[in-house]
C-alpha cells in the first residue's frame, strides 16, 4: 500500500497543530519500526521536544528541553529541507562529538525541519533508535510528506487563532470598562477561546464591567446559551460586571429551554443603552 493512502487512512480531523502532531506520530509508529518518533520546536536556542512516541525503550519525554546547538535537530535544521540519514552517530562526523551521541551511547538518527509559510523554521520531525536502521525510500517518503502537512497544520493553526481573534475582537473603551462583540458561529473549541479571552483580559485590565455584545451571532444552540451562562458566572466571580446587548429572542427562548436563568443578569437591548447604564452618554456633534 501506498505510504499517501496509508495516510489518508489514518489521520483524523486536527483540532489544532498538537492534535495533528500526536496524531502523526501514532500513525507514523505504524509504519516504521523506528524505537523513537518526535516532534520538536526551537526557537534558536532551545530544542524542545512537543510530541513523542517511543515503541519501547524511553529515549526522549515530551517537555524534554536541550540547548539547540547541542541537538541532532541542529543538525537536520543546517542541513536544509532536504532529510538528513544518520546510519551510526558514532561514525559520522557530525554526531560523534555530541553529547546526547554519548548519552545515547550508539544507534541511528532521521530528520527532517518543519517550516512555517513564510518559510521560517518551526522545529524538526525526527526518527531516532539506538541500534541501527535500515532507512527505505518508503520511509524517506513518509517523513517528507509529514513534515509537509505539519507546515500547512501550522498555517491553519495560524489562521484560525487570528479568524478567531477577528471573530471576538476585545475593545476597551475607558478605564474599567470594555466590550466583547461575540461574531459568527459558536463551537465548542471557540466557546472556550471566547471565555479565556473574557477572564484574561478582564484581569489585565482591571476592568469593573464588560459589556458582551451577542447581535453577531449567527447561530444559537444549547452549546451558546451554556457558554453565555459560564462567562457571566465567571466574570461575577473575579468583580466583573457583565452587560448583554443584542440579546435576539431566539436566544432568550433558548436561554430558557436549557434552563439558563438570566433573571439576575443586566441585559440592554443595544450598545448604547448599555454605555449609558454605566454613565457614558453618546452625543451627537453639529457639522
Amino acid at each position: 500500500m501506498q505510504i499517501s493512502a496509508r495516510i489518508q487512512n489514518s489521520l483524523k480531523t486536527f483540532k489544532n497543530f498538537d492534535d495533528a502532531a500526536e496524531s502523526i506520530l501514532q500513525m507514523m509508529s505504524k509504519i516504521i519500526d523506528i524505537n523513537t518518533l518526535f516532534i520538536a520546536k526551537n526557537d534558536k536556542s532551545t530544542n524542545q521536544i512537543v510530541k513523542v512516541w517511543n515503541h519501547g525503550k524511553k529515549l526522549l519525554e515530551e517537555g524534554d528541553a536541550l540547548p539547540f546547538e547541542e541537538t541532532f535537530c541542529k543538525l537536520s535544521v543546517d542541513h536544509g529541507r532536504e532529510i538528513l540519514i544518520i546510519p551510526d552517530i558514532n561514525k559520522s562526523d557530525l554526531t560523534v562529538s555530541l553529547n546526547v551521541t554519548k548519552g545515547l551511547g550508539s544507534g541511528c538518527f532521521i530528520g527532517i525541519p518543519i517550516y512555517y509559510g513564510d518559510g521560517e523554521n518551526y522545529g524538526t520531525i525526527c526518527g531516532l533508535d539506538t541500534k541501527s536502521f535500515e532507512f527505505t525510500e518508503k520511509h524517506i517518503e513518509l517523513f517528507e510528506t509529514m513534515s509537509s502537512l505539519l507546515t500547512y497544520v501550522l498555517e491553519l493553526d495560524n489562521a484560525n487563532k487570528e479568524i478567531q481573534s477577528l471573530s471576538a475582537p476585545f475593545v476597551p473603551i475607558t478605564k474599567g470598562v470594555a466590550i466583547l462583540p461575540i461574531i459568527g458561529i459558536i463551537n465548542e473549541l471557540r466557546a472556550e477561546n471566547i471565555i479565556f479571552l473574557a477572564l484574561t483580559k478582564s484581569q489585565e485590565l482591571s476592568l469593573e464591567y464588560l459589556v458582551i455584545d451577542l447581535s453577531g451571532i449567527l447561530k444559537i444552540n444549547n452549546l451558546v446559551s451554556a457558554s453565555l451562562l459560564k462567562i457571566v458566572n465567571l466574570l461575577e466571580l473575579i468583580g466583573v460586571t457583565p452587560i448583554l446587548t443584542g440579546l435576539h429572542p431566539d436566544l432568550a427562548i433558548k436561554a430558557i429551554q436549557t434552563n439558563v436563568n438570566l433573571q439576575k443578569v443586566s441585559i440592554e437591548a443595544n450598545l448604547e443603552r448599555a454605555l449609558n447604564k454605566i454613565g457614558f452618554i453618546l452625543e451627537k456633534r453639529n457639522s
